[in-house]
């Protein structure tokens, strides 16, 4: 009997070895799945991480290369109204991947692949666009020569002739409508031509001979403006001397103008409008910074004053100032 009892002893103690290291391995199967799952989150994370990063690398490349694409079509006289919706839907892009939980590898690969393709096709509007201002040109110069011979040959048929009057009136027939079309593609190239001011700043200059640039400026402070902008790149333009105009327009619309300070009058569509200051400038077309200053001090009253800015019969910019 003692040896049944003992035999009973062993069989249970054999059974709860058994049972503990049944948990031990089961303690230890949940300890290396937790590992496990927290390594992989890890990955996951680097993963995304690096995503997002490359992903707004080239965002940032994309918004670079349209803000190209927009100044390039611009100084060829193109539309840019498609660009401009797309540089300001890729800025929404590049806030809404700041928020992480929403990101789509997939929905943000669509959206940088149509931006892509927008670029690709803007390239054959250039091209486009580049070889039509070129036709233009040839055309306003064949045309030229082509009026230069007509008119020859018209003088030649007078002298020799003068009973041949019919052939004189189709001959200035001929000429009218040449001259006429020579006017239209002009009028088109000097369109094309038109000098165009970018990032138009006005700083207020105190008697101190300090430079503010806040925008906003107190009136007894301001003893001189500063205007400052940049002319963009435009391939149809000559590089020659240009004459810049600038009209300041106080609160009410009325010009603020001294002749003793050089300012005038000068013709734009047709009217005779007053202009505040110029200046004549060396164009590079390199999209050449540009700096005019108005030296006269004046009491200016409080409110926004207007800048505009004037160039060979175009307003090529505009700006603004206020006075606290």
């Amino acid at each position: 009997m003692e040896s049944n009892q003992q035999n009973n002893s062993n069989g249970l103690l054999k059974a709860a070895l058994a049972i503990a290291l049944l948990l031990s391995g089961f303690l230890g199967y949940l300890l290396y799945d937790a590992k496990q799952t927290n390594a992989n989150q890890v990955v996951q994370i680097n993963q995304k991480v690096e995503q997002l990063a490359s992903v707004k690398t080239r965002l940032d490349s994309v918004s670079a290369q349209l803000d190209a694409k927009i100044a390039e079509i611009t100084s060829l006289g193109g539309k840019v109204d498609e660009l401009v919706a797309a540089k300001a839907r890729l800025e929404k892009d590049k806030v809404a991947l700041k928020n992480s939980n929403g990101y789509s590898a997939k929905q943000y690969e669509v959206k940088i692949q149509n931006y892509i393709a927008l670029l690709a096709e803007k390239d054959s509007e250039i091209a486009s666009l580049k070889a039509q201002n070129e036709q233009l040109t040839a055309k306003v110069e064949v045309l030229n020569q082509e009026k230069e011979v007509i008119i020859k040959e018209k003088e030649v048929v007078v002298q020799e002739n003068t009973g041949l009057k019919t052939e004189k009136e189709k001959l200035t027939t001929t000429v009218q409508e040449y001259t006429e079309k020579n006017d239209e593609l002009t009028k088109k190239v000097t369109i094309a031509s038109a000098l165009k001011a970018e990032a138009v700043k006005v700083y207020a200059v105190t008697p101190k001979g300090r430079i503010k640039d806040s925008g906003k400026y107190r009136a007894k402070k301001v003893d001189q403006l500063k205007f400052l902008f940049n002319l963009a790149p435009n391939a149809i333009a000559e590089q020659e001397n240009k004459e810049i105009l600038v009209r300041i327009l106080d609160p009410e619309g009325a010009v603020v103008s001294d002749s003793a300070t050089g300012s005038g009058l000068f013709q734009f569509a047709g009217k005779d409008l007053a202009f505040t200051t110029k200046s004549s400038i060396a164009y590079t077309n390199n999209n050449q910074a540009v700096e005019m200053v108005y030296a006269r001090g004046m009491p200016y009253r409080s409110g926004r004053y207007n800048v505009e800015l004037y160039s060979e019969g175009f307003k090529i910019g505009e700006g603004g100032f206020q006075i606290k």
